[in-house]
């Protein structure tokens, strides 16, 4: 493929010590829009992003008042996970890695005074957070706080999904075979309804591998400037295991993604589900679950409707499309 602009070409951090902090810079929570907004029809489910551009560094709520039931499947070497709850009235995506976690806090306290700050054990309102490692794109140690977690839930709103460059996906990257031929991703979304099922597939794609389309391009990643192409990684590894040029990918890498549909399923075939989709995600991120990745997919349903005409394995099929659109759509 041709060279990307140069405004997708990601910049190597400079890791210098004395980077800026939260406590450095006056921040002030700015909404996070991306390049457009992916609509979705599921009652009781709203999306909330905001960012602090000195970062640059975002988060995304997503935000089930009522509540909803949620399976969780981690994979890879490096998972950053609060919470992990089974029950969620919120699900926080950040960047910031492990500092990024402070922004499921915020949006803790922002539904506990929701909630006139009742502390009935019926009343608690779960939040799990999930982050990604987005410091190898920027100079700064700026991180999503609690004051940007309670700002992206202030703005959440039912019905639209925004991708690209913003929210938790504002500096993701991928394709880091090499950082020199890294490049920007984003967070996407997708949406699909068979029959009356529904399917929103919410991703924030930070992924050491690269970003395949349903041909077999590359279409983001691992961009090598002496040809102006974007190499599937497996040709890098080949050359070098067979005496070429040795390979050192970078760590820092995870992909977060959010499943949430209104089928009704037990327990188990909702574990199963996020499974079978995490794993078929691996059609579009190449290589993905590696040692220094940690991707995490939450699988929510909000038990509206019963299966329609296709078993819990062809719902996880069906879903599994919809995710690779979804990964598609954060690099468009």
């Amino acid at each position: 493929m041709s060279t990307a602009p140069d405004d997708r070409l990601a910049k190597p951090s400079a890791y210098a010590p004395g980077a800026l902090t939260n406590d450095d810079v006056a921040l002030t929570p700015q909404r996070s829009e991306g390049r457009a907004s992916v609509p979705f029809d599921l009652p009781g489910v709203s999306v909330g992003t905001a960012e602090y551009a000195e970062g640059p560094t975002g988060c995304t709520v997503l935000h089930f008042p009522e509540g909803a039931r949620t399976a969780i499947d981690a994979r890879g070497g490096a998972v950053g996970l609060s919470g992990g709850y089974r029950w969620h009235e919120a699900i926080v995506l950040a960047g910031g890695s492990v500092y990024g976690l402070e922004a499921a806090a915020g949006v803790a306290t922002e539904l506990l005074h929701s909630k006139e700050n009742r502390t009935h054990w019926a009343a608690l309102q779960h939040v799990s957070g999930a982050v990604i490692y987005d410091f190898s794109t920027r100079d700064t140690a700026i991180a999503p706080d609690a004051a940007l977690g309670r700002a992206a839930l202030r703005n959440a709103k039912a019905g639209e999904f925004p991708v690209g460059r913003c929210g938790a996906g504002l500096a993701a990257s991928v394709g880091k075979i090499d950082f020199g031929r890294a490049e920007f991703a984003g967070q996407g979304a997708a949406f699909r309804e068979f029959g009356g099922m529904k399917v929103l597939v919410a991703t924030v794609v930070n992924a050491v591998g690269v970003v395949v389309d349903r041909d077999g391009t590359v279409v983001r990643g691992n961009l090598h400037a002496d040809s102006s192409r974007r190499r599937p990684p497996v040709e890098d590894y080949a050359a070098a295991a067979t005496g070429g040029e040795p390979v050192g990918t970078l760590a820092g890498n995870t992909t977060l993604t959010v499943l949430v549909t209104n089928v009704r399923l037990p327990e188990v075939s909702l574990n199963q589900l996020g499974t079978q989709v995490h794993s078929s995600m691996h059609r579009a991120i190449q290589p993905f679950h590696t040692e220094i990745d940690g991707d995490i997919l939450f699988t929510v349903t909000t038990d509206e409707v019963d299966l329609e005409g296709v078993s819990a394995t062809g719902l996880g099929a069906l879903a599994s499309e919809v995710a690779w659109d979804a990964v598609l759509s954060a690099v468009e």
